[in-house]
């Protein structure tokens, strides 16, 4: 190829070389003349190459994906639900989840994920301290009455 663009620009020293054409004349010669400035199609070859991007983004998009939204419901006394959803599909709703299973799971997908999750358990604990508190201290005080009767 590089020899035929060598050709093509002899010509065309050639031609210019030649004596000028008449004015009448001078377009005709212009028109028959190679024209160089086409020969830098080589530019054009990386377009080609464009095609094949466009091959790599293709087999991206046939890359199956699956969508599993899970969401885990917690309450203030430690109470904890799974929802599973596959596309549009309810696969599992209102699961009971055991709040240790909350926690392990919380610290295996991410420390930020760990943190939240173990300030409510953490909330949820303390609620149950109180309550478990307040009934010690009702038991107490029935089995004092309970020993008032007796005697």
């Amino acid at each position: 190829m590089s020899d035929t663009l060598t050709e093509v620009q002899a010509v065309e020293t050639t031609a210019v070389e030649e004596t000028p054409a008449p004015a009448a004349e001078k377009p005709k010669a212009e028109a028959e003349a190679p024209k160089p400035v086409e020969a830098p199609k080589p530019a054009e070859a990386p377009k080609a190459e464009k095609p094949k991007a466009a091959r790599t983004k293709s087999t991206a998009k046939k890359t199956r994906t699956v969508e599993l939204t899970l969401t885990v419901t917690g309450t203030a006394e430690g109470e904890w639900q799974a929802d599973l959803v596959h596309g549009t599909q309810r696969v599992v709703s209102g699961l009971v989840i055991p709040a240790i299973a909350v926690a392990k799971a919380a610290k295996e997908l991410h420390a930020d994920i760990a943190e939240g999750i173990e300030t409510v358990l953490e909330a949820a604990r303390d609620q149950h301290r109180t309550r478990m508190e307040e009934l010690e201290a009702e038991l107490a005080r029935v089995k004092a009455q309970l020993a008032e009767l007796s005697e």
